[in-house]
């Protein structure tokens, strides 16, 4: 349906001196700090996870070398989503000298609900990697304690117990995280980057991180996380989280989540002969994911 007249009546009239509730500020594109972002030329994308080989075995004396097979593990699957949003203005509201205000001051409205639409989107991704609903390529969420590996074995990428955030926690989180494994069982160098919290934990975050001695003890010890750097880039908060008990850590691990944009955000207008009517558009086409688990860490909170 058109903006008409009928729903703008105060813009008509004389003597009015301001227009309020489309200028707020927004939080930025907080997607950038926990995806790769990858263009896409494609209806979809698909990435597949390989298997090296396994440990390599004694060779006896006179007996023939051992062989083994590479392999692929599984894949992950991107279908991209088209995401579009308009609105459109009467000719009689366009006739009366609305036109130039309100194509302006909608047009931004809508790349505010388009911006708004993406951060949540990417943040769904976190909001139910804990939900066996979204399953990933390999068959479990995203985190899991059981992701399965082709030598039998699993890697697990959340606490056996769910926990909150605290000094113990974090700390077991990147002792776990230094466990990780290849497919064939071979263990892999992987290391915390960055750890990414609701509003509800930023300070919490930034207590754990950023004291020199350990937070909430009586003990004269060294915080042994800010001094060993075991998350280098800190902390950073996501707004659209929305457990406030949950947090993740994105590891070094490549090819974790991913972005993929197929079609960036295209806007655009055009006349409707019939009716006078003016239209707009916006119209953005990408999808969330994640290819290997273990680029993030993340616990639901114990609570």
């Amino acid at each position: 349906m058109a903006i008409s007249r009928a729903q703008l009546l105060k813009e008509l009239l004389p003597g009015l001196n301001a227009l309020f509730g489309l200028e707020y500020a927004q939080y930025g594109e907080e997607h950038k700090e926990i995806f790769e972002t990858e263009t896409s030329e494609r209806s979809f994308e698909e990435e597949t996870k390989l298997s090296g080989f396994s440990a390599a075995p004694v060779k006896n004396e006179g007996s023939a070398i051992a062989y083994d097979n590479a392999q692929e593990a599984w894949s992950s699957r991107y279908n991209h989503e088209t995401i579009a949003l308009g609105f459109s203005l009467t000719e009689e509201a366009i006739e009366d000298n609305l036109y130039d205000s309100l194509s302006a001051r909608y047009t931004k409205a809508l790349a505010r609900a388009m911006a708004y639409t993406k951060q949540v989107k990417a943040a769904n991704v976190l909001n139910n990697g804990f939900s066996s609903t979204y399953k990933g390529g390999d068959g479990v969420e995203l985190f899991s304690t059981s992701h399965p590996l082709v030598s039998g074995g699993v890697n697990s990428n959340e606490p056996s117990t769910p926990a909150d955030l605290n000094e113990t926690s974090l700390e077991a989180a990147v002792i776990q995280i230094a466990q990780w494994t290849d497919e064939r069982g071979l263990l892999i160098a992987s290391k915390p980057r960055k750890l990414f919290v609701p509003t509800a934990l930023m300070f919490v975050a930034t207590r754990l991180l950023e004291t020199n001695l350990r937070v909430a003890t009586a003990d004269n010890d060294i915080n042994a996380l800010k001094n060993n750097g075991s998350i280098p880039e800190g902390y950073a908060v996501n707004h659209w989280l929305t457990d406030t008990n949950a947090w993740f850590i994105k590891t070094d691990v490549p090819n974790g989540l991913k972005h993929f944009v197929r079609m960036p955000m295209q806007n655009s207008m055009d006349g409707d002969f019939d009716t006078g009517n003016v239209r707009y558009k916006a119209r953005e086409r990408y999808s969330f994911g994640w290819s290997d688990p273990l680029g993030m860490f993340g616990s639901p909170g114990a609570a």
